[in-house]
């Protein structure tokens, strides 16, 4: 072996060395940047024969070290399973939230809610009972009655409010997804540059990982490795970036909740309008538009037409204190019968004109408003099994019961992705106490290497200037 080939084996053994504390030193600037993927000197010994045969007679082992190589650390299936949970906990958070504003609006339980406007109602219908003849009595009926029909228009408006604020942060959203979808594209781009002139590219794929981890979330995008370092993204199967190519995501479909069966909001890819399966935030929301918050309007609205119904009925059955039979309590706004809960009127004005009486007045001589068993029968209406507390008390106990189940699977997926993620920044994030062992490894190599290099330069200083000398 050649004295001088020694030095090239050395001389590799501290480029490696030094490469390794470079790269340990990397890892350990970027210990808390986000998204950072720790990264190892791959190693390979140089040197050998390069077609073993049978006459081979090298015996060459001082080729040193290849430390060329430098690769991020990560774990392609965590990676793809982090995706999926990514995706996942975002949907559930997006329809719990949802749920959560579908809650506000009905301000249940509190002194606000309908609920507790329709005791005050039968209160209401109670101490008129006692005393119709008192025009407090009532003034305060009709009062609380017109604030019952407020509170249900107010429910409905903040409802109508949460579809149009969650259509347009979903709009807002399928902005990003352009972006985030044209940047990866051109990050592939540059990345297939790099690798084909064998330039580093691993704080351009942390890059892009991040970008591809943003479109899972938003939109349940997935990645697929391509060749020379690109990859390409899917929504739902449907690919929207290939190589260097990004393909436009739109927002289609009504824009008015009252049209939500007939064109439900959806996207798509532009070109070619073709649907796509998406999950994520923009699965919760889409969910939130076409599902959740259009049930609960029509819940509130056959609602609205129920109380319309059935308090126009018992009203009519009754007589005013002038002996007129009772007329019209609530319409739509405009004398009609086309009530929902965004219209829904109190109609009647005038105290006098409620029909608190439940005796005809032509059968005892006109003194009707003396009897107010229309609006002790009115109050009973509290007590159906199955009237309008009871249909109330069901519709807020199912929104109840729908968000707590929202609640439960958020805080268990939470959980399940807070696991992966954890098992993901085991591998490719930076563990500060393995960074300081591998600094102390690579430093310690590095004074071997150069402890050889002394040896050998003394080893030829003796072969050239004192060998041959001996009897001078």
């Amino acid at each position: 072996m050649s004295t001088f080939s020694g030095l090239n084996a050395a001389s590799t053994a501290l480029w490696a060395a030094q490469r390794g504390l470079d790269v340990t030193g990397q890892n350990i600037a970027n210990v808390n940047t986000a998204g950072y993927s720790r990264q190892r000197v791959d190693q390979t010994a140089m040197g050998g024969t390069a077609v073993p045969a049978i006459h081979s007679v090298s015996t060459a082992v001082d080729g040193g070290v290849d430390a060329d190589s430098v690769r991020r650390v990560r774990d392609a299936l965590l990676e793809a399973r982090g995706h999926l949970e990514t995706s996942k906990t975002a949907r559930l958070a997006a329809e719990s939230a949802a749920l959560s504003g579908v809650e506000d609006a009905f301000r249940e339980p509190g002194d606000s809610g309908i609920q507790s406007m329709l005791a005050d109602v039968w209160s209401g219908f109670s101490e008129l009972a006692n005393s119709p003849k008192t025009l407090a009595s009532r003034s305060q009926v009709l009062e609380r009655l017109d604030t019952l029909a407020d509170g249900i228009r107010t429910t409905r408006a903040a409802l109508d409010q949460q579809w149009d604020q969650t259509r347009d942060g979903l709009a807002a959203l399928v902005t990003e997804v352009n972006t985030s979808a044209a940047s990866v594209a051109e990050l592939n781009v540059a990345i297939r540059q790099a690798t084909l002139s064998g330039l580093p590219t691993n704080e351009l794929a942390d890059r892009r990982d991040a970008l591809v981890v943003k479109l899972s979330e938003a939109v349940g995008a997935t990645a697929v490795p391509g060749s020379d370092g690109v990859v390409d993204v899917a929504i739902g199967g449907t690919s929207v970036v290939a190589g260097d190519k990004s393909i436009a995501v739109r927002l289609s479909g009504t824009s008015t909740p009252d049209d939500v069966r007939d064109a439900p909001p959806h996207l798509e890819t532009v070109p070619g309008g073709a649907a796509l399966r998406v999950g994520g935030t923009a699965a919760g929301q889409l969910n939130a538009l076409t599902t959740i918050v259009p049930a609960y309007r029509d819940q509130i609205d056959a609602f609205a037409r129920s109380i319309a119904t059935t308090m126009n009925t018992a009203h009519a059955a009754g007589f005013d204190s002038t002996g007129v039979r009772g007329g019209t309590l609530f319409d739509d706004g405009r004398g009609g019968t086309d009530i929902t809960a965004a219209n829904l009127n109190l109609r009647l004005t005038d105290p006098s004109n409620f029909a608190a009486s439940g005796t005809d007045p032509a059968t005892i001589g006109n003194v009707a408003s003396s009897d107010g068993k229309n609006a002790d029968l009115m109050f009973k209406l509290s007590l159906d099994t199955s009237g309008l507390d009871a249909t109330y008390r069901k519709l807020v106990a199912s929104l109840g019961v729908q968000s707590s189940v929202a609640t439960r699977d958020l805080e268990v997926q939470q959980v399940v992705s807070a696991q992966v993620d954890a098992a993901r920044e085991s591998v490719s994030g930076v563990n500060l106490d393995e960074e300081m062992t591998n600094m102390l490894s690579f430093q310690h190599a590095y004074n071997a290497a150069a402890r050889m290099v002394s040896a050998i330069d003394e080893a030829l200083d003796t072969l050239i200037n004192r060998t041959g000398v001996v009897g001078r």
